[in-house]
């Protein structure tokens, strides 16, 4: 296993732990959202090239688009908690209430 390997990997894999055990605000479980969706953007472009493919993929192309989807979208809920809530803290919503 490369380096480069080893590298996207060990991102992927922090990131995964973070999200799992960093759970206090939601800004941070986001952060740890979209390093994750940034290392399999990065990797998914960079396959390609190590693979000597002469086309060029678009599912990278489409994958930072729904990425950058999930982060806008994840924005406009921290706002709309926020203003709710008074905070973002994940321990302060409920989501059985309306």
């Amino acid at each position: 296993m490369s380096f480069l390997h080893l590298s996207f990997y060990s991102t992927f894999t922090l990131s995964t732990l973070g999200l799992a055990f960093h759970r206090t605000h939601l800004i941070s479980a986001l952060l740890c959202l979209e390093s994750m969706m940034l290392s399999m953007y990065i990797t998914m472009s960079m396959w390609p090239i190590e693979n000597q493919a002469t086309s060029s993929s678009l599912m990278p192309v489409l994958m930072l688009t729904f990425s950058a989807c999930e982060a806008a979208t994840g924005l406009a809920m921290l706002v709309a908690t926020t203003r709710t809530h008074g905070s973002d803290h994940l321990h302060n919503l409920n989501l059985l209430q309306c």
